[in-house]
């Protein structure tokens, strides 16, 4: 019998194609999602034929939907989340019981035999000076909101049996539920649509990775966590360990009439100035391979079928 993978957030930006990439790898799949976002989360309905995927319409804080969510699963990847630092921002209370309240809650749910995949973000690394390679001895030292309750709940997990923990970077590529707020998403939408981009910070340093990379991660953990569990891993791409002035001129060279400002005023609520080695991951056996430039390409690809937007008469 297939291993049966319960995925929270499972029709969020990660979720959409992480539940395509199990599906086609065998397992069976639960998606639970409470639908937040509305019409923007239509993106699988393509599954429902499948009879290995499932969706569950509920909301990972309630102890009776995941009881019931949890009992027919083998491993939980709890990637349910609000995002970002102005996401969480703009409702504390929100993002503190969905992003570490939830995690307790599971935690304590669970049985000990559950494998459970948690994404963390690197951004739990702070604001160091972009020089040195983070590694996951790199003391964790968040500076906003998610940052903090990313890292309490990657630790409240960590303190308990069979968790795999991967700090994510930025993360980029088409999905069925877009966001167009990460970074790489952002510069080459915006050199699409708009033709410029006013760029703040130029010089702080990120690490990114393709949204499907992340997933052919997560799908190579669960037959790998005999020697996983019980740590954490960095997940990004050793190649793209970019400063912001970098990844905007790797955007120009597809688009060549993206007109670039580099302005001195504007700052990053997360302040997020490094570089990320995951080294550490690829000596368990997993590596990215997906290129920003292949990003790139099918973002451009992708965003040709955007359309007109909702209050232009123009496309």
């Amino acid at each position: 019998m297939a291993e049966r993978i319960l995925v929270t957030g499972g029709l969020g930006y990660l979720g959409s194609i992480l539940c395509e990439h199990l599906l086609a790898a065998g397992y069976e799949v639960t998606a639970l999602d409470n639908l937040m976002y509305g019409t923007g989360q239509q993106g699988l309905f393509h599954l429902c034929a499948n009879p290995s995927f499932d969706f569950v319409k509920g909301d990972v804080r309630d102890e009776t939907v995941m009881q019931g969510t949890l009992k027919r699963a083998d491993v939980i990847v709890h990637l349910a989340a609000i995002v970002g630092a102005s996401a969480c921002d703009r409702d504390p209370a929100l993002a503190t019981s969905v992003n570490l309240d939830s995690v307790r809650l599971l935690n304590r749910l669970r049985s000990p035999r559950q494998l459970v995949l948690f994404p963390n973000t690197n951004s739990g690394y702070g604001a160091t000076t972009g020089a040195a390679f983070c590694t996951e001895e790199t003391p964790l030292e968040p500076i906003s909101l998610y940052g903090r309750t990313k890292v309490e709940a990657e630790r409240e997990l960590l303190n308990s049996p069979n968790t795999v923990a991967f700090r994510l970077a930025t993360v980029f590529g088409m999905s069925p539920r877009m966001r167009l707020d990460l970074l790489v998403n952002h510069f080459v939408h915006a050199a699409v649509t708009d033709g410029y981009l006013v760029l703040f910070e130029k010089d702080f340093k990120r690490n990114f990775v393709h949204v499907r990379d992340v997933a052919d991660c997560f799908l190579h953990a669960i037959p790998h966590a005999g020697r996983m569990v019980g740590q954490v891993f960095n997940l990004g791409l050793d190649s793209a360990n970019l400063s912001k002035e970098e990844l905007a001129l790797a955007v120009k060279r597809h688009v060549a009439n993206f007109y670039l400002h580099f302005a001195a005023i504007g700052q990053d609520p997360d302040k997020r100035n490094y570089v990320v080695s995951s080294a550490k991951l690829r000596a368990a056996g997993f590596e990215a391979k997906r290129t920003l430039d292949d990003g790139i390409r099918e973002l451009l690809k992708g965003y040709r079928m955007e359309g007109r937007g909702l209050f232009k008469n123009a496309a």
